[in-house]
């Protein structure tokens, strides 16, 4: 069929397509009815093809794409992925943009690597985090003896937000700005009184860190079941006192649910229900192959550092990349190792990150999952091993599959010189953004699925906030008048016709203060409303109030771009030089037209 030329949404990548290879339950336990198209080529065009759009920030852009004709499957109607260097003329949607804190140049970036999980491969909150919940639950009660009234338990995998602070001591789910202070706190499901948080976190004589050991960030995707979790077993506790022994304290409540989280990870529980279907659990993104190859072509390197273990990341990568062979044989295979030179599994993030950690690396036989010994990466003969290959099985060309292991290895099996011409995109700012840009130096980006829905609403809200603004504005300067006339009429020597006009006018400003008050609680209620959308509990994930968040303030110390999801990439040129918008002080806003 032939596709009209027309201005979408968002680039998907475009190829030309001669395979449509059937996706069956026997390849990974995966949906029967996906398909798998094979890519013939990829079209690149030259620089002077991308043009921004002045709409909200210069990292806004279009790219200029020609028709092309596709085919589909009736059973699997979707759009082609299209990316950067195809030739179809597309808008990049504001939720699909990269964000930039710090100026980068690609072109000085020599390698591009990938965390996996919750970075190339997205979960689904509603049912992959249900899950870890429900193992979370079984542990507790079977493992750790707590009351089986936990298993009729229900998990709103909406409810809990990145960004939040356990208190563990306390029982209190807290959310602050910038500047660490508490602005929304909740004592499990109940929500704090203003006195009470005050209290509780506002008059002491050492301003607390907010840091382990007595506090928990909810800093990832994978805490928010977690969270949810411990909100629920302070409230148990808290209306059930006979059933919850008296020794155990809320901080003793978070122990035992991390105890039982981890556990559900070592067992492979979780992992195991993932990989016999995969679909069920993760997203299907058509444009990380593409997004990697385009990557490639361009002259980098690409790699791969995720702290699950060869087998399980085989599984995810399979699916992710829709790897199949011509004749349809559907047993997993190793196709997707071509768009990576270096695989590093279990890596044990963030200690990967650190020169001196003196783990070891083995180089993994991707058929067998042996793990070979390796000198710092280099080759060494099995002693006694006979029967057993020397080098492990060939089945990429460039691709080595390691596991273990520090960055120092990484560096040199791919021939970095400066860490800063490492580009690593993540989704976890502690394990992987914070390690790695304060410790390396490299450069980062963080993936915030969040952030797609966050800036479409904050569009949407754009106006209201500027009235506000406004509005904050004009009580301002009529309560300075104000405050000049009551103080004229205090300390100034006037007669009483004057005096007599001050009041008249002090009386019309304190009536207009009034209305303009009056304006402001109700746009200010309007702006609470829609902000709702946001997060009933919680509200913006960036914002507290008129701050910042504390992980707001965390992107943008710690990434040098930040995206809603992997694959925007594959929107902007490889060679692209990212610029941050210019930072302003208060001082300057009322002198530069904003």
């Amino acid at each position: 069929m032939r596709i009209p030329r027309r201005q979408v949404s968002l680039c998907l990548s475009l190829f030309s397509l001669d395979f449509a290879y059937p996706f069956s339950s026997s390849n990974f336990l995966g949906n029967p009815n996906c398909f798998i198209r094979k890519p013939k080529g990829i079209h690149t065009l030259g620089l002077n093809w991308l043009r921004s759009i002045d709409a909200m920030g210069e990292n806004l852009g279009t790219v200029m794409m020609d028709k092309r004709t596709h085919s589909f499957d009736v059973n699997h109607v979707e759009d082609d992925p299209r990316i950067w260097s195809s030739s179809v003329e597309c808008k990049i949607d504001i939720g699909k943009q990269i964000f930039c804190n710090r100026s980068l140049n690609m072109k000085n970036i020599v390698a591009v690597g990938f965390d996996m999980d919750y970075t190339l491969a997205q979960y689904k909150a509603e049912t992959f985090e249900s899950l870890a919940y429900a193992g979370t639950i079984r542990k507790l009660v079977y493992d750790l003896g707590y009351s089986e009234e936990l298993l009729s338990w229900s998990f709103d995998w909406k409810y809990m937000v990145r960004g939040l602070v356990l208190d563990k001591k306390r029982g209190n789910i807290l959310k602050m700005d910038r500047h660490k202070y508490v602005k929304v706190a909740y004592h499990g499901f109940k929500e704090l009184s203003k006195d009470d948080k005050v209290e509780t976190y506002g008059n002491t004589l050492v301003r607390d860190s907010f840091d382990e050991p007595d506090y928990a960030l909810v800093d990832t995707l994978f805490s928010l079941a977690e969270a949810y979790l411990f909100a629920q077993l302070v409230d148990f506790k808290d209306n059930n006192p006979d059933k919850v022994p008296e020794d155990i304290d809320y901080a003793r409540i978070y122990k035992d649910v991390r105890a039982a989280v981890d556990l559900c990870h070592r067992d492979g529980t979780l992992k195991q229900m993932v990989a016999k279907d995969p679909e069920r659990y993760i997203n299907v993104d058509t444009s990380i192959l593409p997004m990697l190859k385009m990557l490639r072509d361009s002259g980098r390197s690409t790699f791969l550092v995720t702290n699950s273990l060869w087998d399980y990341t085989n599984v995810v990568m399979n699916f992710l990349c829709n790897s199949s062979v011509p004749d349809g044989d559907q047993k997993l295979n190793f196709d997707w190792l071509q768009y990576f030179d270096v695989v590093i599994t279990g890596s044990a993030k963030p200690g990967f990150f650190h020169d001196d950690n003196r783990a070891n690396l083995f180089e993994v036989d991707a058929k067998s999952g042996m793990l070979l010994n390796t000198d710092n990466g280099s080759p060494m003969p099995q002693v006694g091993g006979a029967s057993l290959a020397l080098s492990p099985t060939k089945l990429a060309k460039s691709c080595r599959v390691f596991q273990g292991g520090n960055v120092r290895h990484l560096h040199k099996l791919l021939s970095i010189e400066s860490s800063s011409q490492v580009l690593y995109v993540g989704d976890h700012i502690y394990g992987d953004i914070l390690r790695s840009k304060k410790a390396l130096g490299w450069r980062t980006m963080l993936v915030v699925p969040e952030l797609e829905r966050e800036v479409e609403l904050l569009w949407e809200l754009r106006k209201t906030r500027k009235e506000l603004q406004e509005l904050r504005n004009e009580r301002n300067v009529i309560e300075d008048k104000i405050h000049h006339l009551k103080w004229s009429l205090k300390f100034e020597d006037v007669e009483a016709d004057e005096k007599d006009r001050l009041s008249g006018e002090l009386h019309q400003l304190e009536g207009e203060r009034e209305r303009v008050r009056l304006s402001h609680q109700d746009a200010l209620r309007e702006c609470h409303r829609q902000v709702l959308q946001f997060h009933g509990v919680w509200g913006q994930l960036m914002k507290t109030g008129y701050q910042n968040s504390r992980f707001a303030h965390q992107v943008e110390r710690f990434a040098c771009l930040y995206s809603s999801q992997v694959t925007n990439l594959s929107l902007y040129s490889p060679d692209k030089y990212y610029r941050p918008s210019e930072d302003f002080m208060p001082h300057e806003f009322g002198i530069i037209c904003l």
